[in-house]
């Protein structure tokens, strides 16, 4: 095992650079980040290089000037976004580049700032980059979500440590789940994908036509569109480049038709959409939209998400994790999707994957609505595994079989 630190950061910015986003020699690099990750930024950016990357691009966020915008510029200012902060973006994109968004922001970040703001702000911002969305859900480039801890984030997971403390303990443990303090991070990792891999083909074998979810709270029937496929791990960008979309990972994950999810479920880990945490809260769906609502905490968060836009009320991913891993046996609440969807099943309001589907990379958007897959400006994780939920996958001739019972895989 791995014991210093720094060198263990330094394992992890080759482990993105090398496993995540797989950066290729000459192929451009573009980063998102915030000014507290700068230190660990700089290391990616020289790993990157390293690896024969010819331009590394960083566009820095602050949490602090996020919130003095919200409270003193008006409403109207966030009903849109700049198009040259979209270009920008979008120049990188279309040319390739490997990108990566490192995540750090406190989940509770925007908790005091105007929901009104928040919600057009995050409209502002699926619409601006509906584009860029696209042809990351499509894998025309290599992308990664990873994360680095803030201080007020630590401060959240580990509220009785001082602030010191709470930044070393949570930066240790995402360092766990990425497998970086293993002696051979690489092969770790390797290893890693192909059990997902695995798990994967055997659904994909079995090609289930819908899905039935049994937990308290939750009693939720999700078709799967024809031609579905199972992923897990790895991708494939257009270039022919291996990558990991995220990091940590411990998901197999699909598409759901958008118009066959019928019942209620209920979330088993707090959600943080737009700086605010919505918890305690459950959905009921017919023929694939949600027709109520309820959250005992975020109730207006929770409106505004599904408000974002009008399929944000469909789904657009399933997404399988068993109870018995290793973010979920740390016995941490992260308050981040990123790393709470690995620790549970879950699923997603918004748009879906066209990778999921057979041919779907190449499909026009009329085609994927032919084809059952949702299609929003928005694409949010919630989380609704625990010990008690029972998964059965039901066959094109109508019998159940088991996939998860208590919580893990039956296979």
């Amino acid at each position: 095992m791995i014991a210093n630190q720094e060198e263990k950061l330094r394992l992890y910015a080759q482990l993105l650079v090398h496993v995540g986003m797989n950066v290729q020699p000459k192929q451009r690099v573009y980063i998102r980040a915030m000014v507290e990750a700068a230190e660990f930024v700089h290391l990616v950016v020289e790993e990157a290089y390293k690896a024969g990357s010819e331009d590394v691009k960083v566009s820095y966020g602050d949490d602090r000037l996020a919130q003095l915008n919200l409270q003193y510029r008006p409403q109207e200012a966030f009903e849109s976004v700049p198009q040259y902060v979209v270009d920008e973006r979008m120049d990188y994109a279309k040319d390739g580049a490997a990108q990566l968004a490192l995540i750090s922001s406190s989940p509770e970040n925007l908790k005091d700032a105007d929901p009104d703001k928040v919600s057009a702000m995050m409209r502002a911002n699926g619409n601006a980059f509906r584009e860029y969305m696209r042809m990351m859900q499509s894998d025309q480039f290599a992308w990664t979500v990873a994360a680095y801890p803030s201080k007020a984030w630590a401060k959240l997971v580990f509220p009785d440590l001082s602030e010191e403390e709470a930044v070393d303990k949570l930066l240790d443990l995402m360092l766990y789940t990425v497998r970086a303090n293993e002696q051979d991070p690489v092969k770790a990792w390797q290893d890693h994908n192909h059990t997902l891999h695995l798990k994967a083909d055997y659904l994909n074998k079995k090609a289930y036509k819908a899905l039935k979810y049994s937990a308290p709270g939750t009693d939720l029937t999700i078709g799967l569109p024809e031609g579905h496929i199972w992923c897990g791990a790895s991708s494939v960008s257009a270039a022919g480049v291996e990558f990991m979309a995220n990091m940590p990972t411990e998901e197999v994950f699909t598409v759901p038709h958008q118009d066959q999810v019928n019942g209620t479920v209920r979330n088993s880990l707090p959600l943080s959409y737009g700086g605010n945490i919505i918890d305690n809260f459950s959905l009921t769906f017919k023929d694939g939209k949600v027709v109520d609502y309820h959250a005992e905490v975020g109730h207006d968060i929770l409106k505004g998400l599904l408000e974002s836009d009008e399929n944000a009320v469909q789904l657009g991913e399933v997404a399988l994790v068993p109870h018995d891993s290793p973010i979920s046996n740390s016995q941490t609440l992260f308050y981040n999707t990123l790393f709470d969807e690995n620790a549970s099943c879950h699923l997603a309001l918004g748009s879906a994957y066209p990778f999921c589907l057979e041919g779907g990379k190449e499909m026009s958007d009329a085609e994927l609505d032919a084809a059952g897959l949702n299609q929003s400006i928005t694409h949010e994780d919630f989380m609704i595994g625990n010990a008690e939920m029972n998964i059965s996958g039901i066959t094109a001739e109508g019998h159940e079989e088991p996939i998860f019972i208590n919580g893990n895989w039956a296979f």
